[in-house]
């Protein structure tokens, strides 16, 4: 099936700022202490801080391979899950914009990410789709 070249150029400047964005995020899980401190705020325990970052990281890697459909899927479900926790714990303790503002752009870039992607993945009408080695 031919590609169209906006939806590949879409697809990756979504997705490479959408993973951006969660590799810094889960950098930040890692290192600064005022991530420590909103995620204490946020009622979570610190061992969940750090696997989060490092669940985030492997998310990331699962985008950016070569992969399987299926395990894409299963990364973008992961995220979509992160994101609207994230926005669940920072308006049940009363946050402000300053503080789910992040998610919330950073959910919608996940959006794009995602419907660039399964535009990607679709097959047009009138064809059959194969399993891989029929």
């Amino acid at each position: 099936m031919p590609r169209s070249k906006g939806i590949v150029i879409g697809f990756w400047i979504a997705t490479a700022l959408f993973c951006l964005q969660i590799s810094f995020t889960a950098y930040a899980q890692l290192r600064l202490r005022e991530v420590s401190e909103a995620f204490a705020h946020l009622g979570f325990p610190a061992y969940f801080r750090v696997e989060l970052a490092w669940a985030k990281l492997l998310g990331v890697v699962l985008l950016l391979a070569p992969v399987p459909a299926r395990v894409k899927e299963w990364a973008y479900a992961g995220f979509a899950i992160v994101l609207g926790s994230a926005l669940i714990a920072h308006f049940s303790v009363g946050d402000g914009p300053e503080a789910w503002g992040w998610a919330a752009a950073t959910a919608v870039l996940w959006g794009l990410s995602y419907f660039f992607w399964r535009r990607l993945q679709a097959v047009p009408a009138g064809t059959v789709a194969y399993p891989q080695g029929t």
